[in-house]
């Protein structure tokens, strides 16, 4: 699910998660008041919109529309409502990952459920009694169409489907003139967005949509049903001019110009009639005639050109050849002579580098040394700036000039001055000095026994870890044999141990070449890697050990 939904579509999905079936297509209706209260065209709406994509809650509705109108509360005017909800939200929503389910089983399933709605409606308006209730199901219809038109300006790839469908042509078939106006302007208007799907659909379908509006154009008596139907006929044979030759010299369309020629005059759509008459006259006829020669001609030269074309680049390889054979040799001559440079050039530089190499060999050891000299040295350097930054708080003061006393007791003078009323006698000065000299002695006393204590601490803590690591690896009572308990009354073992490992970090440290002891003072800690120790320290037994 996206992050930071609307609060509004959560409480709305919970809804109807939790709702009971029948009261699921009045809850969806909220979702009119949140699309209307948005921008249009805003990145809130399109967030809006993937939201309730999302949320399952576009499919619902599509689940809805399917269902029987009688079950549903509020009859065709909830229906009436999702359809313009469903519609607003899928033109412009981005489907993201689910792109391939939304568009190749959402949208078209959409558009089916809506031509599926527009003859259930058509069927109410037929069986109504009532004006009123005709004018009301007219009224829902209008809205389903209307919904239908806005989905397929989103998405004109539905256009295809839904002029192959069967329901669309039934639809287009009706004898009402009311129900027919509406339907044959939707036609139009679709055409208008996309009038090249018109000849990708089957050509049986086609011929069903043709001769239905040549139909209502020669039989309907209903003048708005003719004249939306002349305009209809005229944008098909304007745009396309195979539907043109088709009216033309087709035998199922023949004597429809004679038949246009016998409509009335002077109605307000005389002037599509006019012109669509002068589109089937012989002279129009002679120029598409003409353009078809033309066509035909451009196609036969494009084959002409292609075989001479073709007839060239079967030569060509003779004539390459021919080339080849009278400087193939010199070429040849000079890709071995770059090839034999190249390779005289690589050997060279490979003994001249190497030769570099054996002679620089002794500077390079010299330097290795002087790096390893230089190292050592600066070990030793360090070191001894640290010991001199550990004492420096106990080392004696630097001589002062005369000019610095004269200027210390010009300081001091001038402080006495100030502060008159705090002087002492010397008496009280000495007797104050040898108490601070008391105190200080006291401290550095007690620091001394604080080490001491502290170094005892050390040594009890260091006792009690080697205890608590002999008890840990230590066997069980079960695996213990002989005398293997009275090893942990003794301490001398550890101590034994210690005293070996100390010695043995000692000999390492002696047998160590000279230049790893560059720059290490006496009272250094001998670094040896436990790995070397092992070896002398394996044969060792120590109290606690548990046995392999």
């Amino acid at each position: 699910k996206p992050t930071g939904t609307d609060p509004r579509i959560l409480s709305l999905a919970a809804e109807v998660a939790k709702s009971p079936e029948q009261n699921v297509p009045v809850i969806l209706l909220k979702l009119k008041e949140i699309i209307n209260n948005t921008p249009l065209g805003s990145s809130e709406l399109k967030k809006i919109k993937r939201d309730i994509y999302c949320y399952d809650l576009i499919q619902y509705c599509l689940l809805v529309l399917s269902q029987d109108c009688s079950r549903i509360q509020g009859g065709w005017t909830t229906i009436s409502q999702l359809t313009q909800i469903l519609s607003h939200c899928c033109v412009g929503l981005d489907p993201g990952e689910d792109a391939e389910e939304f568009y190749k089983e959402l949208l078209p399933s959409a558009a089916e459920n809506f031509l599926i709605l527009g003859r259930r409606l058509q069927t109410c308006f037929i069986n109504a009694a009532k004006g009123e209730e005709k004018d009301e199901i007219l009224h829902f219809f209008q809205i389903v169409t209307d919904s239908l038109f806005w989905l397929l300006g989103g998405h004109v790839q539905l256009i295809q489907n839904v002029l192959q469908s069967d329901h669309f042509l039934h639809l287009l078939q009706t004898d009402n003139v009311q129900i027919g106006s509406i339907v044959m302007t939707l036609l139009q208007n679709i055409l208008r967005i996309n009038s090249g799907d018109l000849l990708r659909i089957e050509g049986k379908t086609l011929h069903s949509i043709l001769d239905e509006v040549i139909f209502k154009i020669l039989s309907t008596p209903s003048p708005v049903i003719r004249s939306t139907s002349t305009k209809l006929l005229l944008l098909m044979a304007e745009s396309h001019q195979e539907i043109l030759i088709l009216l033309r010299l087709s035998a199922c369309y023949k004597g429809l110009r004679n038949l246009l020629n016998k409509q009335e005059t002077g109605t307000e759509f005389s002037q599509e009639l006019t012109q669509l008459i002068s589109l089937l006259s012989p002279q129009i006829y002679q120029e598409v005639e003409d353009q078809k020669l033309h066509q035909a001609a451009c196609l036969i030269q494009a084959y002409w050109k292609g075989f001479q074309t073709r007839k060239r680049i079967k030569k060509l390889p003779s004539a390459v050849i021919a080339l080849q054979r009278s400087f193939q040799l010199e070429k040849y001559n000079r890709e071995m002579e770059e090839k034999s440079a190249l390779i005289i050039q690589k050997y060279w530089r490979g003994y001249r580098e190497r030769k570099k190499f054996y002679q620089q060999r002794p500077s390079l050891t010299e330097y290795k040394a002087a790096v390893t000299l230089q190292r050592a040295v600066l070990k030793f350097l360090a070191k001894c700036r640290k010991r001199k930054k550990q004492l420096a708080p106990w080392q004696r003061l630097q001589e002062l000039t005369d000019a610095r006393r004269v200027e210390l007791k010009q300081q001091v003078d001038d402080y006495i001055r100030r502060h008159s009323d705090s002087q002492i006698s010397g008496v009280a000065s000495r007797e104050l000095h040898a108490q601070a000299q008391e105190q200080l002695q006291h401290y550095f006393m007690g620091r001394t026994l604080e080490e001491r204590a502290q170094q005892h601490r050390e040594a009890l803590m260091a006792q009690i870890s080697t205890n608590i690591e002999q008890l840990m690896k230590a066997p069980s009572l079960k695996e213990a044999e002989g005398k293997e308990p009275e090893l942990f009354l003794s301490r001398s073992r550890p101590v034994a141990a210690k005293a070996k490992q100390a010695h043995l970090t000692t000999l390492k440290h002696i047998q160590a070449p000279w230049w790893k002891k560059l720059g290490e003072e006496p009272g250094d800690e001998i670094d040896v890697p436990k790995d070397e120790l092992s070896i002398e320290l394996g044969t060792l037994f120590i109290g606690g050990t548990k046995p392999p």
